[in-house]
């Protein structure tokens, strides 16, 4: 599969070495199993399609917090002012909303001085936010800058929004190249094998975790229920379980569960605080929404369904239950989604954060747009926005992950 590109690279780059564009990584490596879609290997190329000197580039943050974005704007400052020179970078504030010069505030001209400590705090130095922007206004914005190079750092609706950049600069002839580089600690994303923030995540995760164990474990029938980032895949909740090892039952969106009956959740709750006296339940935000009831669709400023709290429902439904049974139980409710996702990056999503935006600022100088850096197999590729967002990555029931999940709590492989 091919990258889209601006044009024929025309000058030479200043890096000493380069990869070909010839050279591609299979979707699958299975022996006997078809390859799938062959991507362009990324890394530097030979030709550039910009001069160095001559270009300007921009980066945007939009979305919600992820461990590492930092990393990412520093890191693409720096191999783009060291190695190769760029004439400027600018940083867009507060997200999409900061390319509306009408509603935004100005950008940022980054220098190593403002980028020299950002790698150390959580969130990102240049502001988010939520929503799309007037794609017209935006590209006007552009040009007047004379921003050859956009880097857009979020989720699919952030890539759909930088690909509609794209287009419109083509359109009005301003060869504009959008690289983006997908930011979610949820780590869904397709065609990448982990999103940068998600060991993070998991790390911050886990240690709620232990807290939990620690609240439950201390007292009689003392059950703690805590509700972790998951949209559609269960990723976080599933790692979280498996680094702590103190969880007795997680849910997570790519398992149905019942809650009654004798196989449902609440009866093997019971049976374990009869035996054991403690418990601690993970369940991941997007799990269970079947069981809220239908109600009306909402969206977020993003587009995205907004979730039915399955969390509060867990512990009114558990409170109920034990209440009935006339079974005393001590119900303690975490919910520390914006802890997790605000910290500093890890020592490995910090490697992690740099090699995507090394491999972000080599595609855009040699003129690759519409697209999107992915990591299949270790390797570091090129993959088309529009083909980015047509599926998402979800936590396979049948594989080694949740596999792995069911060996440390015991938990049956179905509540029905």
């Amino acid at each position: 599969m091919n990258t889209p590109t601006l044009g024929p690279p025309r000058f030479a780059s200043p890096l000493n070495h380069a990869v070909s564009d010839d050279i591609r990584i299979p979707q699958r490596i299975e022996v006997g199993a078809a390859p799938g879609i062959l991507f362009e290997l990324a890394g530097p190329r030979a030709k550039l399609f910009f001069e160095p000197a001559q270009t300007r580039a921009g980066i945007v943050t939009c979305g919600g917090l992820c461990p590492g974005l930092n990393n990412v704007i520093r890191s693409l400052f720096l191999e783009l002012h060291h190695g190769y020179g760029v004439k400027e970078v600018l940083g867009f504030r507060g997200g999409y909303q900061g390319l509306d010069p009408v509603r935004g505030a100005g950008p940022v001209v980054m220098t190593r001085e403002f980028v020299d400590d950002i790698h150390q705090e959580g969130g990102t130095v240049l502001g988010t936010s939520r929503g799309p922007v007037d794609i017209g206004l935006a590209v006007d914005n552009l040009i007047r800058r004379q921003v050859s190079i956009l880097f857009t750092i979020g989720g699919d609706g952030t890539q759909l929004g930088g690909n509609e950049l794209f287009h419109e600069a083509q359109r009005r002839g301003h060869p504009l190249a959008v690289v983006g580089i997908p930011k979610t600690v949820d780590n869904d994303v397709a065609f990448v094998t982990r999103t940068f923030g998600y060991f993070t995540a998991v790390e911050e995760a886990a240690k709620v975790l232990k807290c939990a164990h620690t609240e439950a474990h201390s007292v009689l029938n003392g059950i703690a229920v805590v509700k972790l980032m998951g949209r559609n895949a269960g990723f976080i909740a599933a790692g979280a379980t498996v680094a702590s090892q103190d969880v007795n039952f997680c849910l997570i969106p790519e398992v149905p569960f019942a809650l009654d009956g004798e196989r449902g959740l609440l009866a093997a709750l019971e049976r374990r605080i009869v035996r054991r006296a403690h418990a601690v339940i993970v369940v991941a935000e997007g799990a269970g929404q079947e069981l809220l009831g239908p109600g009306t669709e909402q969206r977020d400023a993003s587009g995205n369904v907004k979730l039915k709290d399955i969390g509060l429902f867990l512990r009114e439904k558990i409170e109920a239950h034990f209440k009935a049974a006339k079974i005393p139980a001590v119900l303690r409710y975490f919910d520390p989604n914006y802890l997790i996702r605000s910290v500093p990056a890890d020592a490995e999503d910090s490697m992690l954060c740099d090699l995507f935006a090394r491999h972000a600022a080599h595609a855009a100088m040699a003129g690759k747009t519409g697209m999107v850096v992915g990591m299949l197999h270790d390797q570091f590729i090129h993959v088309p926005i529009e083909l980015l967002t047509q599926q998402k990555k979800c936590l396979d029931p049948n594989g080694f992950g949740w596999r792995a999940v069911l060996a440390a709590t015991g938990q049956a492989e179905r509540f029905e």
